[in-house]
């Protein structure tokens, strides 16, 4: 993609990709707010805590399978606040955590009460030796968004800082290329797409951190048959959806193609999979439990409810899981996430 399609023009049009980084992560962007992503959208992170423990879960086996190094490394990337950086460490056994190095990557400052065993940083750390876990990172990397115009030629959309917005350029060289191969669009107006490159390259370079271990990428997600005809591009803020605005006042995020992103030997599965796989299943506790340990019933039953939510069918269990071993066998749901099919639950 051009400087000249991305950059700012002169009268204050600009591509999607260069006004999201702007409104996202420029000096007063939405995610150096100190109320952080919690304070307007809820991710399976914050749904639950079962969720930290399935990823303590998921580590477990990565050290399994690494054969229990002397450091095993814990990267939460696009951490917020730290959030499930925390939870792992505290749902760890006490031998795995006295190995553990825990990392989070986000570009706002440290959060003051966070653990102090959780280093803090910007950018992922070099030679991880365990997992990378990005939980909701990639549908904030800002894309290019084209639309098909009357004589069906994709073109790159430009906007305003008010959320107006034009057709620019025709899509060229590598953004062609990527849509003719990830997201072919008929010869139809109006129809839209989000060009996904440089998230396939911003995965790419996160999985080239990790020496030896699994790198898994976590969010709302698509592939190349379930393509929707006029993109995901939205926004959020205070827990609402609302017209994508680049100007820093809430969230700017499309859906992943996440099959797109994947490096050799990656595989793409739902949260559903991957974490009934992980032991969250939803089961309600059996009914005699109710009698006998009335306390623990309510618990249980309560545990059920959050495992529920986040496995729901048409909710965070449609989220899409792409795991990329590195060093390791390359069928990690074979060796880590024990008896997962070779296709999705229906």
């Amino acid at each position: 993609m051009t400087e000249e399609n991305a950059g700012l023009d002169t009268d204050g049009w600009r591509g999607w990709r260069a006004a999201g980084q702007a409104a996202l992560y420029g000096p007063e962007g939405f995610y150096r707010r100190p109320e952080g992503p919690a304070g307007h959208f809820r991710t399976s992170v914050h749904a639950s805590p079962l969720f930290a423990r399935a990823v303590a879960r998921l580590l477990c086996r990565v050290d399994e399978a690494l054969g229990r190094p002397a450091r095993l490394d814990f990267v939460d990337m696009a951490a917020g606040r730290g959030e499930l950086a925390a939870g792992v460490l505290a749902a760890l056994p006490a031998e795995v955590a006295a190995r553990v190095r825990g990392y989070a990557v986000e570009i706002a400052g440290r959060p003051a009460d966070l653990d102090h065993r959780i280093e803090w940083l910007a950018e992922p750390p070099e030679g991880v030796t365990g997992l990378l876990f990005a939980n909701e990172w990639l549908d904030n990397v800002p894309v290019e968004v084209v639309e098909v115009d009357a004589a069906g030629v994709p073109r790159l959309v430009r906007v305003r800082e008010d959320g107006r917005e034009r057709l620019g350029e025709p899509a060229r060289g590598p953004a062609a290329e990527w849509l003719d191969r990830w997201w072919p669009l008929p010869a139809e107006e109006g129809l839209r797409a989000e060009i996904g490159l440089p998230r396939d390259e911003a995965w790419a370079a996160a999985v080239a951190t990790v020496e030896r271990g699994l790198a898994v990428a976590v969010d709302y997600a698509h592939t190349v048959d379930t393509r929707p005809p006029f993109g995901t591009l939205t926004g959020f803020r205070n827990g609402r959806e609302t017209s994508p605005v680049p100007d820093g006042s809430c969230d700017l995020t499309a859906h992943v193609a996440l099959d797109a992103c994947a490096l050799p030997q990656g595989r793409v599965l739902t949260q559903r999979t991957a974490l009934h796989a992980l032991g969250l299943t939803g089961a309600r506790p059996p009914l005699a439990l109710a009698s006998t340990e009335p306390t623990a019933y309510v618990r249980a039953l309560a545990s059920a409810g959050e495992a529920a939510e986040l496995t729901a069918t048409g909710g965070l269990g449609d989220f899409g899981w792409l795991l990329q071993p590195v060093g390791i066998p390359p069928a990690p749901l074979g060796d880590l996430l024990v008896d997962v099919p070779d296709h999705e639950e229906q």
